[in-house]
């Protein structure tokens, strides 16, 4: 057997003991798991916007960009629902690179992975506890999960995972929102088939477990972009896109038709200042469509304190050390501008 195993770890009730959720925390992430439940299901006028780093690489630049975010909620949360990406896995094309923190707490070390897990969890209690903002995550690793589904509020399934069956049937067992990004092809019919999975009850294995689950209505798509057979990206937020996802919706046997746009990778080719472009003709397109209006309940925006990116070993406050993001500065005035016009 090949596989070395080197230690074990301890299960998701010590770690949620040792780092527990304060009631007044918890009374919080469930008023704010309503509001979106609300939104997913048209019961809500209000929109997402799922907006944070690429990465959440660092845990003191992390939670200085959630405070300032949480400032702004103040400002515009009478018609929009923040919801803070507090991405702690890192999904790598080829596997090679920095997986997150939930693998490599130090960026610049070996992969440590209880510390990882206690440093995922601790940067999501702190982001909850200190602004009151339960916030997204992706579900790399359904094994994971219960290590933080007491903090949050949203999951997203990546254009990698989507096709995968123990995604889907973890997804099932949620009692939150979760969105199922197309896969990198752009599939649609992919992307819907996974949403009606997760949608069903299904019995499997779980963390050495038989478990059954109810199926999540809350499930919906993500719309990302494509990648092409020569490698290029091909958007999917224009308004042809849209229609063809409502009219695909319409014909499925689907709880809550919704879409979240991802304003970045292949729907921006990584060029991170075209978000802000993207976003404003999502916005536009919901005022030229009562159909899409209703379809598209939100964006996801990656946007840290710094614009750009940087290598690790550069050590910029505030910069991602992924993908680009949007810097502070541009991030704020977009929030008012999806404010004013969504």
């Amino acid at each position: 057997m090949s596989f070395q195993f080197n230690k074990q770890l301890p299960l998701p009730k010590e770690i949620k003991t040792q780092y527990s959720l304060s009631e007044k925390a918890a009374k919080s992430k469930k008023e704010r798991d309503r509001i979106i439940s609300d939104i997913i299901r048209g019961k809500d006028s209000r929109f997402m916007v799922i907006i944070g780093p690429c990465s959440a690489d660092n845990e003191e630049a992390v939670l200085d960009y959630i405070h300032r975010l949480a400032k702004v909620n103040e400002q515009v949360k009478d018609r929009l629902l923040i919801i803070p990406r507090i991405y702690t896995n890192k999904p790598r094309t080829t596997g090679e690179g920095y997986k997150g923190i939930a693998s490599q707490p130090d960026p610049e070390k070996k992969p440590d992975l209880l510390a990882g897990l206690i440093a995922m969890r601790k940067m999501h209690l702190r982001a909850i506890e200190e602004t009151g903002l339960s916030a997204a995550d992706e579900m790399l690793y359904p094994e994971n999960w219960m290590y933080v589904e007491d903090l949050l509020s949203y999951v997203a399934i990546g254009a990698r995972s989507v096709e995968d069956q123990h995604h889907r049937l973890t997804v099932s067992g949620f009692d939150v929102a979760s969105g199922m990004k197309n896969p990198t092809s752009g599939d649609f019919s992919v992307m819907l088939n996974s949403v009606y999975a997760a949608q069903h009850p299904h019995d499997f294995v779980y963390r050495g477990y038989e478990v059954h689950t109810p199926g999540n209505d809350l499930t919906h798509v993500v719309l990302r972009g494509a990648v092409n057979k020569r490698g290029v990206c091909l958007p999917n937020y224009h308004y042809e896109d849209l229609i063809r996802l409502f009219d695909m919706y319409s014909a499925m046997d689907l709880k809550n038709p919704a879409a979240v746009i991802d304003a970045n990778h292949s729907n921006s080719n990584k060029k991170y200042n075209e978000q802000i472009r993207i976003v404003k003709e999502v916005l536009h397109n919901r005022t030229e469509s009562k159909d899409i209006h209703n379809l598209v309940k939100g964006v996801m925006i990656e946007s840290y304190i710094e614009p750009g990116n940087q290598k690790i070993s550069e050590h910029i406050y505030g910069k991602s050390i992924t993908d680009p993001c949007l810097g502070w500065a541009e991030s704020e005035q977009l929030i008012y501008t999806i404010a004013e016009k969504a």
